[in-house]
């Protein structure tokens, strides 16, 4: 996969709602308009890539206590390099969660979302207010799979009842993020 490859994606991607329609302007405007789109030395945006990971019955989503944000997140991360955002998504699901088996349930893009990131230190460094261009793709694992903790991002890993989450998430504009996966996820499956 390519830059070509992923506009093609991009713009072939039907937008759930008026947000997404926004949004895959904003990503398709940066990524035809900038080179370093897939690196952090971009300072206003970066292109990446999660998974929003179902158990095989559907009824529990996995996610990762966040360090640097003090909540529980989806799995997933910049693309540092790599145009192919679902081989993003997969390698950072394995390398916060300890899975070493994932299923893609949809090869096309689930959902995308443009995240504003406040200022924060990393590793005692301070990153700059930037935005995360955000592309989500489904994916199953079986819950009775060991999972580990990545002690250099992660604090837990663990599965939730596909609605018992909420409470456990303490950034408001995630929840809104993580809501409408779950109701794509119903609508899709």
């Amino acid at each position: 996969m390519d830059k070509a490859d992923l506009l093609e994606e991009l713009r072939a991607y039907r937008p759930y709602d008026l947000k997404e329609i926004e949004d895959q302007r904003m990503i398709v405007a940066a990524l035809s308009a900038e080179e370093d789109i897939l690196t952090r030395d971009n300072p206003k945006h970066h292109l990446c890539a999660s998974a929003w990971i179902v158990n095989e019955d559907r009824d529990k989503i996995l996610l990762a206590y966040h360090k640097i944000f003090q909540s529980y997140s989806w799995l997933g991360g910049h693309c540092d390099g790599e145009w192919d955002c679902l081989r993003v998504a997969i390698k950072e699901t394995k390398e916060e969660s300890g899975l070493n088996r994932v299923k893609v349930l949809l090869k096309d893009i689930f959902a995308l979302d443009v995240l504003s990131v406040p200022r924060h230190l990393k590793n005692g460094v301070e990153v700059t207010a930037h935005r995360h261009l955000n592309l989500t793709y489904l994916l199953e694992a079986d819950e009775n799979n060991r999972l580990w903790v990545n002690a250099a991002e992660n604090e837990d890993v663990r599965w939730f009842e596909i609605d018992e989450y909420e409470s456990y998430v303490k950034e408001e504009r995630m929840l809104e993020v993580y809501r409408k996966l779950n109701r794509k996820l119903k609508e899709v499956l």
